[in-house]
């Protein structure tokens, strides 16, 4: 019964900012790398970052590199994605997502786990 519950997305202008959250449960949270993947309508689901187990080793896509943060409290079950200077490609469903496989590439859906629901962030012109 692993659940990943993603909120804080809302509306935001240009070059606004915004943080999402992700609180997991039902499993060892500290075991597992974990991901941020977004998808835009009609579009299949796009890769954003990435985070290891310990929270000492981050991952990004080259469209989010120097503007998103990824980071996780294992205290907490949660990871978090800072979002800066917003653009309106931006503009997707972020979901939480949770790695099955070391050796599998990280920016590759298909080898994440378990997904949240998704949380709507629209980045406004």
């Amino acid at each position: 019964q692993v659940q990943l519950v993603e909120s804080g997305g809302g509306l935001v202008q240009t070059g606004g900012s915004l943080k999402v959250s992700c609180a997991a449960s039902g499993l060892t949270f500290s075991n597992y790398d974990m991901g941020w993947f977004r998808q835009a309508p009609g579009k299949e689901r796009e890769f954003v970052a990435t985070i290891s187990w310990s929270g000492n080793s981050t991952y990004y896509a080259d469209s989010v590199k120097g503007r998103f943060t990824i980071s996780r409290d294992n205290a907490k079950n949660s990871v978090y994605l800072q979002m800066n200077s917003l653009k309106p490609e931006d503009t997707a469903v972020y979901y939480c997502a949770v790695r099955r496989f070391v050796l599998g590439a990280r920016d590759l859906a298909r080898n994440y786990a378990y997904w949240g629901q998704g949380t709507q962030v629209t980045v406004s012109e």
